[in-house]
């Protein structure tokens, strides 16, 4: 069975995480989403909740929800996973993810890592954005699964 893990923080998970997600089930039998814990971030979501949101937001049987705390080349072994699926959104992603993924292979030499680029309507979204414009008010309808702008206005509504 084909598998690719996609690691990322899913801080919230946005309609550019989910359109890698279903065109990587037209490559792999299944994928696991795998929520990276950094203990030096400070997430808008708990790692329970960034879980469930990805959960929801992916009906799909062949997407599995996980997460991973420490090295992703460690937790890629672990579960007997030989392919990091990255996506890019512009040039500027590049730069970082090839170091990462040169890292990554002078850590484990037997993955490899697939970069598949972010649909052109999602290219200049991302988590960080999403949190920014929602925290003023600003409207991420179209840029994030509903259950996510749901759990997002509800969120910012409290703190405001």
């Amino acid at each position: 069975m084909r598998t690719a893990i996609y690691p990322g923080s899913f801080d919230p998970l946005t309609n550019g995480h989910l359109s890698i997600i279903q065109r990587a089930l037209q490559m792999f039998d299944r994928v696991i989403v795998a929520v990276a814990v950094n203990p030096k971030k400070v997430p808008l979501f708990t790692e329970e909740e960034r879980k469930q949101l990805i959960l929801e937001a992916c009906q799909d049987q062949r997407v599995e929800v996980d997460a991973f705390h420490g090295l992703l080349v460690e937790y890629a072994n672990r579960r007997g996973v030989n392919v990091i699926l990255r996506g890019l959104r512009a040039v500027s992603d590049f730069e970082y993810e090839f170091q990462l993924a040169n890292m990554n292979r002078k850590l484990a030499p037997g993955i490899e890592t697939v970069f598949m680029m972010t649909g052109e309507d999602y290219f200049y979204v991302s988590s960080q954005l999403v949190r920014e414009v929602a925290s003023f008010g600003g409207n991420v309808e179209g840029l994030v699964p509903p259950n996510v702008l749901k759990v997002l206005r509800a969120k910012y509504a409290k703190q405001g």
